[in-house]
């Protein structure tokens, strides 16, 4: 982190209060902090607690196009928030947001990029030299004749940054940057955002979930915020040794709850927030006590096939590569699988071919019987499937009407569909907006009501591209622990993540997709633990085991494996 030697303040909030127009309470209360220029700044919470609105009174949506009630004060590098202009206030703040496809306006990534200095009537020559510049900065300089949708996830992201750094606002707000990317992807995001950090005099606001992946590079505060309130602004390494995170339903990294669950003093303990320095007196000897003798693991028992693939082979077009390249693989009934892969792989492809959206070559067979003649319709009667972007599944305007549409399409009475509805937005904790308009919803919220529409039918087996994308943790817990109840059912899970902490703890089995074809096919732990594999896959290797390898632990594996087992509930004698 940089030496701060003028703390200048840059985003200021006093004695702020903001309430939407639309709602009977307001969303931030009170809300008083004060951020300096050059720092580096993590804002957390779950979901609701106010951060995106926060994030939009830094970025000026409010109460320019978001209107309220204002008391307080906001001051963004010297601009009184209610007196400027949303144009006054983008030259102050540059914005990445969540859903980077919302973002795009150029037909290639050069023009997108160009975008604001066009808009500026920046001198065409002038203009390219500043394009190359970012371009090369953000490693997206081989793409530029491209068309930005058709980049995988870490390079749209990468766009979107170049698109925004071009305009060299003193801010750099990024809205859940990691959602929609790769483990290593999202490495390479935070370490590129750092670097932009350090080289500059910007100052950097992310709003996460993926608080572990974040703290890959330092950053200066954490702020939470819940219920629209500031419950904590302090340094990591204060914060990550007090229960305030999980307390308010926040992830912490899983190395610290692994140190909490062997009754480590982290009052001894310094440098917690950063993994690869974290170190105290005596350390290495409780986890190894901790971690004890690990069981053996229970061999698995045999499961019906439900759905074989073989040879299952696609191509966008004649004279372009695999997107599927012979694919084989069989799940069976009853089986919680992950997906993993880098983006791009194939892994949603796949998915859309299985459930009939588009036409694969090769076998697919269904308890034995052929799928491939089977109609879109009669394979949702088997298969759910739930999308990784939630604005392409939503077809209704109010939540409840959403969910429902399924059941009132295959004529379910109404009272059926009212108990549900009901017992499924309890599940998916969106009870209490059930007569809302989705268009109020934050992007995780619309995730829940799709999840939501697809459970509501109860498919025999359930595909969830990305469920927990955009979840704070307390949501994230709910959904996993009701999907692992519908597996005690019978219900087949499979769910295509970049988690690597769903794919470790939530599934028994992971298929690795790598260039359209299976790479590997095993247990989650043997993946995860496995480096040559997780570079290949651009997976992230668990911070258990680096954590364990780093301190010295004779057997990383069994400590993981120790970890899972107390994350379960379970006891390993």
């Amino acid at each position: 982190m940089k030496e701060k030697t003028m703390r200048k303040a840059i985003i200021s909030f006093e004695n702020f209060t903001f309430q939407y127009h639309s709602q009977s309470e307001p969303t931030l209360k009170n809300v008083n902090m004060t951020i300096y220029e050059g720092e580096k700044i993590l804002i957390v919470g779950p979901s609701g607690s106010g951060k995106s609105t926060f994030a939009n009174c830094i970025n000026g949506l409010i109460p320019n196009q978001y209107e309220g009630t204002i008391t307080g004060e906001v001051v963004i590098d010297g601009k009184n928030l209610a007196q400027h202009s949303l144009f006054d206030l983008s030259f102050s703040t540059s914005t990445v947001l969540q859903d980077t496809d919302s973002q795009f306006i150029g037909l290639t990534v050069a023009e997108d990029i160009a975008f604001v200095l066009e808009n500026d009537t920046v001198a065409q020559e002038e203009m390219k030299q500043q394009v190359a510049r970012w371009a090369e900065v953000v490693d997206v300089n081989q793409h530029l004749d491209k068309r930005p949708q058709d980049l995988s996830g870490g390079q749209k992201q990468r766009v979107s940054m170049a698109g925004v750094l071009i305009n060299e606002a003193p801010i750099l707000l990024f809205d859940e940057p990691l959602a929609n990317l790769d483990p290593a992807a999202g490495k390479e995001a935070i370490h590129l955002i750092d670097r932009i950090h350090n080289e500059g005099d910007t100052t950097v606001v992310i709003i996460e979930h993926r608080l572990e992946d974040v703290l890959e590079c330092p950053v200066d505060r954490i702020i939470v915020f819940n219920e629209g309130e500031i419950i904590a602004d302090q340094h990591p390494d204060v914060l990550l040794k007090t229960n305030l995170l999980t307390e308010s339903g926040i992830r912490e990294p899983l190395y610290i709850t692994a140190m909490k669950a062997a009754n480590v003093d982290l009052a001894t303990v310094s440098e917690i927030a950063n993994l690869y320095h974290v170190q105290g007196p005596g350390l290495k000897d409780v986890l190894k006590s901790w971690q004890g003798i690990t069981q053996e693991s229970k061999k698995k028992e045999k499961k019906t096939p439900l759905l074989t693939l073989t040879d299952v082979t696609y191509q966008y077009r004649k004279q372009d590569p695999f997107v599927l390249d012979h694919l084989s693989t069989t799940i069976h009934q009853g089986e919680k699988i992950s997906i993993v892969g880098r983006n791009g792989a194939g892994k949603s492809t796949l998915f859309k071919a299985i459930c009939g959206f588009i036409s694969a070559q090769g076998k697919m067979t269904w308890q034995g019987k052929d799928l491939t003649s089977d109609s879109i319709k009669e394979r949702a009667d088997k298969i759910g499937y739930v999308l990784q972007n939630p604005n392409q599944m939503i077809s209704q305007k109010m939540i409840f009407d959403e969910v429902a549409l399924g059941l009132r399409l295959r004529g379910v009475a109404p009272a059926n569909i009212q108990t549900r509805v009901e017992k499924v937005l309890h599940v998916c904790g969106l009870y209490p907006f059930r007569h809302w308009p989705i268009s109020a919803l934050s992007y995780g919220q619309k995730k829940r009501v799709t999840i939501a529409s697809i459970l509501v039918l109860e498919p025999e087996m359930l595909i969830l591209d990305e469920p927990t994308a955009g979840q704070d943790y307390r949501h994230y817990t709910e959904m996993m622990v009701f999907l692992d109840e519908l597996n005690r059912l019978g219900k087949t899970i499979v769910m295509i993540t970049h988690d690597m902490h769903l794919m470790l703890e939530y599934s028994e089995r992971t298929l690795v997709i790598n260039d359209g074809k299976i790479l590997a096919d095993g247990a989650p732990i043997d993946i995860l633990t496995s480096p040559p594999l997780v570079k290949e896959a651009a997976l992230k290797e668990t911070t258990l085991f680096t954590f364990a390898t780093r301190l010295g632990l004779t057997d990383p594996i069994g400590f993981t494996q120790r970890f899972i087992a107390f994350e379960e509930g379970g006891r390993v004698r």
